[in-house]
């Protein structure tokens, strides 16, 4: 760890030494605990399933997959020491697309989920005005639901501190580098990039992330500027850069999903400007519902302005989610019919129920999704993934019905 630059004793540091010696300090202790877990020659890597996880993943019994793979109509798992047989998410989506194969004709949708020409592209942006909400975890948990449900989909870091990317096993600080976060593809300047070429694989197969760092605050500095520039075309438009960005890898996804800044700024507007859907993750308590209640006020006001100048807003839905909520907390479950009695049929009948099992699974930098039942109580690990696929199923419907599809 680093020591704190020496200094005499009566020498008193100012505000911005302080601050500067403290992030030097905390950087490089959070970078020596991120070696720990993940030596620097190491990869984040997916568990693989077993049949019986496989199974519903895919929408088929157990049975049938052992059938499938006994038959040659498959890929062959491997066998762990107890005789269970174990798939990689590769091998799922093998299964998915052989399925999909023999259904002549028939709706493949149903193993294949891939989106069709004529279905545009979903864009979901995850958004609030309070940090603490639980954004980045619902969306770093839809984007790997949607993964691992056969969806082609693209995970946008759209946040200066890049939670997000941490919990893909990119570190902002030491994995991304100058001009490769989605800001090189939305700059003003000359070395502005195509989209693509920021994109990064993602240990989960089918999903891909664009990383942020730090970097994205640029975009709220330069924005300004091209605003007051002599030639404004540019700056006028900026609400519209992160669509034209996305346009460019339409043809690769068929979900994009956004964790938003915990601010309404630059980045947040131009990528609400871009979106299809937006989730509002709300912490049902009084002062978390007063902070969202100047949010929604902030975002009418600038995005009325913003449709003045020529944004065009094509939501397919809106929702409210809330998140870290206790079943048996009084005060919050008044809360939550406070909201569903005021917003009706706009709040996810869903909740995310507050666990013990996220936040230890957040420890190690993971997701729940990625660690298997015997890494925690079962009952506990349980619990927690039903309320998720609660959710992220909620969603996923929303999905398919802007699609002109029949829910899951």
């Amino acid at each position: 760890m680093l020591n704190a630059p020496s200094r005499s004793e009566s020498e008193t540091p100012t505000v911005d030494q302080t601050i500067g010696e403290h992030a030097s300090l905390l950087s490089s202790q959070i970078q020596a605990m991120s070696d720990a877990l993940f030596p620097p020659t190491s990869k984040k890597t997916l568990r693989r399933f077993t049949s019986g996880e496989a199974g519903r993943l895919i929408g088929i019994s157990d049975s049938t997959l052992r059938k499938m793979s006994l038959a040659g109509e498959g890929p062959t798992p491997e066998t762990a020491s107890n005789g269970r047989r174990l798939y990689t998410l590769g091998q799922i989506n093998e299964v998915r697309q052989r399925l999909a194969e023999t259904m002549r004709g028939k709706d493949a949708t149903a193993f294949v989920p891939r989106r069709s020409d004529r279905d545009h592209l979903q864009v979901i942006a995850v958004a609030n005005f309070k940090g603490g909400s639980g954004k980045t975890t619902t969306a770093a948990h839809l984007a790997q639901y949607l993964g691992l449900h056969g969806y082609r989909t693209l995970a946008v870091d759209l946040d200066p501190q890049a939670s997000m990317s941490a919990l893909f096993g990119v570190l902002p600080e030491a994995d991304v580098a100058k001009n490769e976060t989605l800001y090189a593809a939305i700059r003003y300047d000359a070395d502005r990039r195509p989209l693509s070429d920021v994109i990064l694989p993602t240990y989960f197969e089918g999903v891909d992330l664009v990383p942020g760092n730090l970097e994205l605050m640029e975009f709220e500095h330069t924005t300004p500027l091209a605003l007051t520039a002599e030639d404004r075309t540019e700056g006028r438009l900026f609400f519209s850069r992160v669509a034209r960005a996305f346009d460019e890898v339409a043809d690769r996804y068929d979900v994009v999903v956004m964790d938003c800044p915990p601010q309404l700024g630059f980045l947040t507007l131009t990528g609400l400007c871009a979106a299809t859907g937006m989730l509002i993750t709300v912490h049902p308590q009084m002062l978390d519902v007063a902070s969202m209640s100047q949010f929604l006020l902030m975002t009418e006001a600038l995005l009325t302005e913003l449709k003045k100048s020529g944004a065009v807003l094509k939501y397919d839905f809106m929702r409210y989610l809330l998140t870290r909520f206790e079943p048996q907390d009084g005060p919050q479950t008044k809360v939550a019919a406070l909201l569903r009695n005021l917003f009706g049929d706009h709040v996810l009948t869903n909740p995310m129920l507050k666990s013990t099992a996220i936040s230890d699974a957040g420890l190690s930098k993971q997701t729940l999704y990625e660690i298997g039942r015997e890494s925690m109580t079962r009952s506990t690990y349980d619990r927690a993934i039903e309320a998720l696929d609660a959710v992220n199923g909620e969603v996923e419907g929303l999905i398919r019905t802007a699609w002109g599809r029949a829910k899951c």
